[in-house]
């Protein structure tokens, strides 16, 4: 149960048209972590914006960002991240099941591309160390661009303030697909 109650929808008029907006960017949801960021309306707003551009207007493609993302939640141990992402945009990016089960591992697994490993363990620095050895960095770049690396970076930092936030507050997970709330 999360540590700050999560806002009902209809509690605040005011927030209507923020709502909407986070709906529409949602594919029609509220999810839990919007929920509690409404709290601060500018906030939820930012978050959305904030996210949306590291998600979307980059030039990173699917499975390069999905892959960034549910390295950074098992990392940090996010079960919200994990099984939003794991569950509703992996299999979309191209990722498969048994890349999914080898995640947690993927330095043991051949599952992974050497592009692929290179942003793995970028991830891994970044999140774990936060200080970036420069053999890791410069493995990175060997298969993505400047942008890419920078637009790379920006996400693990976002994703890293996702689930640090997400465990302070104790957010749970919506529940799957005919589970019931």
């Amino acid at each position: 149960m999360a540590r700050v109650p999560l806002l009902d929808e209809h509690a605040s008029p005011d927030v209507a048209a923020l709502i909407a907006k986070i709906r529409d960017a949602r594919g029609g949801r509220l999810l839990n972590l919007y929920r509690l960021l409404l709290h601060n309306p500018a906030v939820a707003a930012a978050w959305l914006e904030f996210n949306n551009a590291v998600r979307y207007q980059t030039e990173l493609d699917e499975s390069a960002r999905e892959l960034a993302i549910l390295r950074v939640a098992i990392l940090n141990g996010a079960d919200y991240i994990l099984r939003i992402h794991g569950s509703r945009y992996a299999g979309k990016a191209g990722l498969t099941q048994e890349q999914l089960a080898a995640l947690p591992a993927w330095r043991d697994s051949a599952l992974f591309s050497r592009s692929e490993r290179a942003l793995l363990a970028y991830v891994d620095a970044m999140t774990r160390d936060v200080e970036v050895p420069d053999d890791v960095f410069n493995g990175l770049r060997g298969h993505f661009s400047e942008r890419q690396v920078v637009e790379l970076t920006v996400l693990i930092g976002a994703y890293n303030m996702h689930t640090r936030v997400l465990k302070a507050l104790r957010v749970d997970p919506e529940p799957a697909s005919g589970e019931n709330n």
